[in-house]
């Protein structure tokens, strides 16, 4: 995973929409990014429905969201319009951002191993650098984990 203080890899993805979305867009401003496991999953959607409820909050202090898994942008596509979800989703089947920033890794579930994405939330400061990084990031509190840890 990668580390706070650290340059935070560049990202160049599609939207849901196809549109190429890239992190350097975003350079002068803070930016959350996230990344889940998969679309329409209990938490992914609970996670994904908590910044959409804390989204007003967001976009007043203008940092913006963007979201980040394996799935393709016709499945977030769905996921957005299903949840409402003001915010960015980029697809990254080819595990491209999801490898660079070492969040595709071994996961044990009900005695079984694979490899997945372990759920990760990085905040990028104005300049490109990882501010902070919520490791194993909880579906229902993360996102108002790092408001208060942006208000504080």
């Amino acid at each position: 995973m990668l580390e706070q203080g650290t340059k935070a890899p560049e990202i160049v993805l599609n939207d849901k929409d196809g549109n190429e979305v890239k992190l350097s867009d975003f350079k002068g401003q803070r930016v959350v990014v996230y990344f889940y496991p998969r679309d329409n999953t209990s938490g992914c959607t609970r996670q994904a429905c908590a910044f959409r409820d804390e989204f007003e909050e967001y976009k007043a202090l203008g940092i913006p969201v963007i979201g980040i898994s394996k799935d393709s942008e016709a499945s977030h596509q769905k996921f957005a319009l299903k949840n409402e979800l003001p915010f960015i989703l980029l697809a990254d089947p080819e595990l491209k951002a999801i490898k660079d920033y070492d969040v595709w890794q071994e996961k044990k579930m009900y005695g079984k191993v694979s490899m997945g994405v372990v759920r990760t939330t990085y905040l990028i400061d104005a300049d490109g650098i990882i501010e902070k990084v919520w490791k194993k990031a909880k579906p229902d509190t993360n996102a108002k984990e790092i408001l208060e840890y942006i208000n504080s």
